[in-house]
């Protein structure tokens, strides 16, 4: 285990850089995936579609590919230079977000938008694997932490920034200003960054000679250790819980509250992009505290924030008021964000060096169907049912949200189950 020394020095050292550039990295990942959610009502009106439809184009249509290429490509991960992966899959997604904008029929905005989840399942797996190679387990924690916050920025620009570009100038406009934003990254990363040896930073020292595992026995490893499957499917939940639910946050604010497509994204970007990164640094500040007592605190403190997040939620849908459903929502919004730096920490502590590629891939796998197929495409197609039976069919997706948010209390269910096995298990 490392001293505190070793673990200051560390934010102060090459790694601390890494982090920094793979955060902004998964910043403009997350913004290039979350910029849809923003423009769904624009879209819907140019293309003539229903809530289940624009849910298919917005959300499904690249969730279905980045889940289907996720996998082996985070088998690919574990295999091969993952600086010069990373580079690739930023390039790929940035620059197909750009030929989204410049699509003139139904086909070719569904052909890009496969494109780019294609090229954003290439990213993650070998950032987590890389990052697991420069923090030891003891640091993981609020590393993963300050990485999470990339999420946190790209859904805040996506959101605010989309909203304004897309009243200003357009949402064609708006997709190619945000696909250009990451070709000058990717040479950052391709000259600054450096391969790290695998398994550098674990206890047991360097695991660069250790055999490779395939997608199978990687399976099998994660679910004959409990900790890690209650981790895996609760983690999941909350995906949907939070991320789901948020990605229809702004069609809410618009329908049911009067609000502007650029004053909802504006207001949720906000919540975000202000109280998301207080959250983000919050919660790594804690880790790095609590993490060298007991690793079960990092299980202890999401099932809390997700208590907290899912109780905002059911509050912020439900009232018909606006300054509860805004102060709602400011503790929803960024509360959705934390279970993300502790579970990918995990993840990469309780796992051999070499199946973390694989092993962030599957988490991903599971966590981006809940949060981008079925929470888009089952949340806009129960608002499509459901709308014609209300007195104020505008009202449907309000009653779906509000119903979301109670699967919050599910995923904490097992997050404390996986801090019990892990106790088991060390014991």
């Amino acid at each position: 285990m490392s001293t505190p020394r070793e673990s200051r020095s560390v934010w102060l050292s090459r790694s601390a850089y890494t982090l920094l550039i793979l955060t902004i990295v998964y910043a403009l990942n997350i913004a290039d995936r979350f910029i849809f959610a923003t423009l769904i009502e624009p879209i819907k009106a140019e293309f003539a579609l229903s809530d289940g439809g624009v849910a298919f184009l917005t959300g499904s249509s690249l969730a279905i590919f980045y889940v289907a290429a996720g996998i082996p490509l985070g088998a690919f991960a574990d295999r091969t230079n993952r600086r010069n992966m990373i580079a690739w899959a930023l390039a790929i997604w940035s620059l197909l977000t750009v030929a989204c904008g410049f699509a003139a029929q139904y086909w070719q905005l569904l052909i890009g938008r496969i494109g780019v989840g294609i090229g954003e399942a290439g990213g993650t797996p070998p950032s987590q694997s890389l990052l697991a190679d420069e923090f030891r387990s003891v640091d993981r924690g609020a590393a993963m932490s300050v990485f999470s916050i990339g999420s946190v920025l790209g859904a805040a620009i996506a959101i605010a920034g989309g909203g304004v570009l897309a009243e200003h100038f357009g949402w064609r406009h708006t997709l190619i200003i945000f696909g250009a934003l990451g070709i000058p990254l990717v040479l950052l990363v391709r000259m600054t960054l450096r391969e790290q040896v695998r398994g550098a930073a674990d206890e047991s020292g360097s695991a660069s000679n250790t055999p490779r595992f395939g997608i199978a026995e990687t399976l099998a490893y994660m679910y004959s250790n409990k900790s890690i499957f209650h981790l895996l499917i609760g983690g999941t939940i909350l995906t949907f819980a939070g991320g789901g639910l948020l990605w229809w946050a702004p069609a809410f604010l618009t329908r049911s509250h009067g609000f502007s497509v650029g004053q909802a994204g504006g207001l949720v970007g906000a919540m975000m992009g202000i109280a998301g990164p207080f959250v983000m640094i919050g919660t790594g500040w804690a880790m790095a505290r609590l993490t060298p007592r007991d690793l079960r605190w990092q299980l202890w403190f999401v099932a809390a924030a997700s208590c907290i997040m899912a109780l905002a939620g059911i509050v912020g849908f439900w009232s018909s008021s606006r300054p509860v459903v805004i102060g709602a929502l400011w503790v929803f919004a960024p509360a959705t964000f934390v279970y993300i730096g502790p579970t990918l920490a995990l993840f990469q502590s309780l796992l051999p060096a070499a199946m973390r590629g694989q092993a962030v891939a599957i988490f991903l796998f599971t966590a981006n169907v809940a949060n981008l197929v079925i929470a888009p495409q089952l949340l806009g197609s129960m608002s499509d049912v459901i709308g014609p039976l209300l007195a104020q069919p505008k009202d449907s997706l309000r009653w779906v949200l509000v119903g979301g948010a109670f699967t919050g209390f599910w995923g904490v269910w097992h997050y404390m189950a996986a801090a019990r096995t892990l106790q088991a298990r060390a014991e």
